[in-house]
């Protein structure tokens, strides 16, 4: 049938107006199909015990990534966000889909060669020259923009992770130290006791000993009862009931970093997925204008027509039966200006909006990077400092004191003062090695990138 053929001719058009996948949209496809292959392949090979209540106690902190990274249901949710924009890409460069008409004739209309008795239509809108490629121009910032949220919610997943897993190490360190110290005091309590009884000691400082020691225990209590919101918080960005177990984590393993500020700033203008995002979005509007503008350009439809006409009521007629072919063309005027101006503006401010939300990002990244950056140098001049001069000395001073304490030479009080100092400072380089930690987990996530420990 000749309304075949033409249909075919239609299809060619198509094809040709709207284009193949270019080597950036394919670059896209396949590295969101790479990752998509890797995590099934991950989960397959994962060990049904992460989403148990079981967890080796071998676990390191690359575990306990891989295992959020696999499991997590915000991150999951961001990687099909991605996928479903690249899904958009094919979309906005086909072309409508084509318009098939049927037309009855209730009463035959009577022509020299025969009665008409049915229509048969098909009718193809061809948008203007180039508006195919800029809807899918936008379309694959977009994806862009997606995919680098994606890579966002990864840096703030591990950052997540990272955070709470140091903070745990903390907590299970303060409850070991602490409970040395319970055993220390108790000790000295029992020492007191009896120089108590034996009278060489006075009832004020048996009073001191036990008010010590119940304090000491209610802070030790304190710090057992944070490690539950600490570990719900750890395990539920693995997706892992809350109060699953968790290996004793007992060390965090810290080198320091030197990179200069310049550097990381470099590292975070090229790396951040935040401002990377921001820039495919702004992209994308700026190929909304050149869309918008095409908008003062009229559409094209083309159609064919198909009448079936019976056969001649008068026999020997010329060309009796003989169907009509009629070839169509349709053009829509753009004669709205107003309306197609008000588009163009519309996507001029858009695009305004996303280089001014760049900078504004920024803006905030580059403080932000400021305020971690003091905090970073902060826990590390901590670390040096408890570590390397003020943690060696109160134990010396503990020492000194505990000894003359038993020889009689100081009172309890003294004993109490100096145990509660070399306390004080442990605990303290405890937490500044965990902010040190943690700061430089945060700086990762700031920079898009791992920095490695010197």
């Amino acid at each position: 049938m000749r309304i075949i053929m033409h249909l075919s001719l239609f299809t060619i058009g198509a094809v040709l107006l709207s284009g193949c996948a270019g080597s950036r949209e394919s670059r896209a496809f396949e590295e969101a199909s790479a990752i998509e292959k890797s995590i099934y392949e991950a989960q397959a090979t994962q060990s049904p015990e992460v989403e148990l209540s079981a967890m080796p106690d071998s676990a390191s902190l690359d575990y306990f990534l891989r295992s959020a990274a696999l499991n997590n249901p915000g991150l999951e949710a961001a990687f099909n966000r991605w996928k479903a924009a690249l899904e958009r890409i094919p979309q906005s460069r086909a072309l409508p889909d084509p318009k098939f008409t049927y037309a009855y004739f209730i009463r035959e209309v009577e022509t020299r060669v025969g009665p008409q008795q049915h229509r048969l239509g098909i009718a193809q809108m061809f948008p203007w020259f180039g508006k195919l490629g800029l809807q899918g121009d936008a379309a694959l910032e977009s994806a862009n923009a997606a995919k680098e949220q994606y890579e966002s919610a990864k840096l703030k997943l591990f950052y997540q992770v990272k955070e709470a897993y140091f903070e745990y190490v903390y907590l299970r360190q303060a409850v070991a130290v602490m409970e040395e110290n319970v055993q220390l005091l108790t000790y000295l309590e029992n020492v007191v006791m009896a120089k108590y009884r034996s009278g060489s000691a006075p009832h004020s400082s048996l009073i001191k000993a036990q008010v010590e020691s119940d304090k000491l225990r209610d802070q030790l209590k304190s710090i057992e009862d944070m490690l539950n919101p600490v570990k719900a918080r750890l395990n539920t960005v693995m997706n892992r009931p809350p109060q699953a177990h968790l290996p004793a984590l007992m060390r965090i393993a810290i080198d320091t970093v030197q990179i200069p500020d310049e550097q990381l700033v470099v590292w975070l203008m090229e790396g951040n997925p935040d401002l990377k995002a921001n820039e495919h979005l702004a992209m994308k509007e700026k190929f909304s204008i050149d869309l918008a503008k095409k908008n003062y350009y009229p559409d094209i439809t083309l159609g064919v027509d198909y009448i079936l006409t019976g056969d001649a009521r008068m026999p020997g007629v010329t060309d009796s039966g003989k169907d009509p072919l009629i070839a169509m063309l349709t053009v829509n005027l753009p004669l709205w200006w107003g309306k197609n101006k008000a588009a163009v503006n519309e996507a001029q401010a858009k695009y305004q909006s996303a280089l001014k939300q760049q900078q504004s990002i920024e803006n905030d990244l580059l403080s932000r990077l400021e305020m971690v950056l003091y905090q970073f140098r902060e826990a590390r001049r901590k670390m040096s400092l408890y570590n390397e001069a003020l943690l060696p000395r109160a134990q010396q001073s503990l020492n000194v004191t505990q000894s003359a304490f038993e020889a009689g030479k100081v009172d309890f009080l003294n004993l109490i003062d100096a145990h509660r100092t070399y306390l004080e400072f442990e605990l303290s380089l405890a937490r500044a090695t965990t902010n040190y930690a943690q700061r430089l987990a945060e700086l990762e996530m700031l920079v898009g990138r791992e920095i490695n420990q010197q």
